[in-house]
């Protein structure tokens, strides 16, 4: 691959993994921002659903709860709607050709992601931080309402864009460039449902563990107690409904579509360099590309066979059985970011069924460990959801759109586009996302030394 084609690899890849660390906690901050304000505004004493049984004092409670949380949501939006811009102009400048062929199909959905993210969003989370005061409850659960609606809505559109780049669906080849057929059949690709369930429940997990860190933290100090108490329970919760979501049914949905529809992605992610039946399923090893390898494994004989095709004795494609020039670019990061993004998972799911465990038993709020390490797990989700990006970007290749075009045809011409600019510009923006990534830290650290709101004085 030219040196050229490299570089715009390099720069993509910094602009696209850098932004999306803030629609991960947009999408999952959003659910728990709506769930704080649906407490507060329809809570009360007499609901027939238990988790809406609150008390004034409660629904107060969780009323504050949720502006403190939107005031990170804020920050966190403004600087993914900053940070994303830049990936705009890049499918025209660096992937020139890329926009070329595809645009007839995925700038249909990078639209309709435009219209969602930056007007419904941008609009309603104004209306929410204006106020209860100055709008009523009900126009205030709408307005959180549509910021999550917003928030997943546009998700889904960008994932239809690359479901599409991963699985292509309706569309013909007309002039050499790919035009759509039928914008049902784009956004109803067999790929998308389980790779959009599977992104959302991620970004929701970051969501819980970021809004049980900021109760842990609370809890630690002694400091705004009962706003500690209900992130706590929202967070843990919601950390242990999403680990298990995150591993069954979408994980394990999505790794079987991998493998049937992907099998070089696959190989490489499990290791598996020989076609076998009964494929044991390897927790660790080390993958040899050069002797076609997998070395010093700890495995679990006949189970990758099982776990995707439900029989022992499945038959599951190696690497051996796939050309060598459609194999990923490089098997060895598929292979580890696989195991990182499966490895956190794991921890992530003991540490919320432990803390579910203690919450059940009333002792969680003093046990200093489990909060330590509640107060210590979130940046491990953001990890964990990066990896599985790997995986899927890294796996594809070396196409960009699977199947119809490689990478390497994808980019920009040289003459257009050299090195040496693709390395200026790749310069510029790590050094305008430190000053973006250390303003930002330091908004987020004004939020939580403030604290929430405390609550009103009681009338005398």
């Amino acid at each position: 691959m030219s040196s050229h084609v490299t570089v715009d690899r390099w720069q993509f890849t910094l602009t696209v993994m850098f932004h999306y660390l803030f629609p991960i906690l947009t999408m999952g901050l959003s659910l728990f921002l709506l769930w704080f304000v649906t407490v507060s505004v329809f809570g009360g004493d007499a609901r027939r659903l238990r988790p809406l049984r609150r008390s004034q004092e409660e629904r107060d409670a969780h009323g504050r709860a949720a502006q403190f949380w939107a005031k990170i949501f804020a920050v966190n939006f403004g600087a993914g709607v900053v940070t994303g811009i830049p990936l705009e102009f890049q499918f025209g400048t660096n992937w020139a050709a890329f926009s070329k062929f595809t645009g007839g199909v995925i700038g249909q959905t990078l639209a309709m992601e435009g219209v969602f993210a930056f007007f419904a969003e941008s609009v309603f989370i104004g209306l929410f931080l204006a106020g209860r005061d100055r709008f009523g409850p009900r126009v205030h659960w709408l307005s959180a309402f549509m910021v999550w609606a917003g928030s997943w809505i546009s998700a889904y559109f960008i994932i239809a864009t690359n479901a599409w780049m991963q699985h292509p669906v309706a569309y013909r080849i007309e002039d050499g460039k790919a035009q759509l057929e039928s914008f049902w059949g784009l956004l109803t690709n067999p790929w998308l449902g389980w790779q959009y369930a599977h992104n959302m429940s991620g970004a929701a997990l970051s969501g819980a563990f970021v809004v049980a860190a900021g109760g842990a933290f609370y809890m630690l100090q002694g400091r705004h107690l009962p706003f500690a108490r209900i992130c706590l329970t929202a967070g843990v919760i919601g950390a242990l409904i999403f680990t298990v979501v995150q591993i069954f049914p979408t994980g394990d949905q999505h790794a079987r579509m991998v493998a049937r529809h992907q099998p070089s992605a696959f190989a490489a992610a499990e290791g598996l360099f020989e076609t076998e039946k009964g494929a044991p399923l390897v927790i660790i090893g080390n993958p040899d590309t050069r002797r076609r390898t997998l070395d010093s494994t700890i495995e679990l004989p006949r189970f990758l066979s099982f776990l995707t095709y439900q029989r022992w004795d499945a038959r599951v494609t190696g690497l051996n059985d796939i050309p060598t020039g459609r194999w990923p670019s490089s098997v060895p990061l598929v292979y580890y970011s696989y195991r990182i993004m499966v490895g956190l998972g794991t921890i992530l799911l003991v540490l919320a069924l432990v803390a579910t465990v203690l919450l059940w038993r009333g002792r969680l709020f003093r046990s200093r460990p489990v909060l330590w390490a509640l107060m210590l797990a979130w940046p491990f989700t953001f990890i964990a959801n990066l990896a599985g990006w790997t995986v899927a970007e890294t796996g594809r290749q070396p196409w960009v759109v699977w199947g119809l075009q490689r990478t390497a045809d994808g980019a920009s011409p040289e003459a257009s586009v050299p090195a040496g600019s693709g390395i200026f510009s790749l310069l510029g923006f790590a050094g305008l996302y430190v000053l973006i990534g250390l303003l930002y830290a330091f908004l987020l650290a004004r939020i939580v030394a403030q604290g929430p709101e405390p609550a009103a004085a009681p009338d005398r």
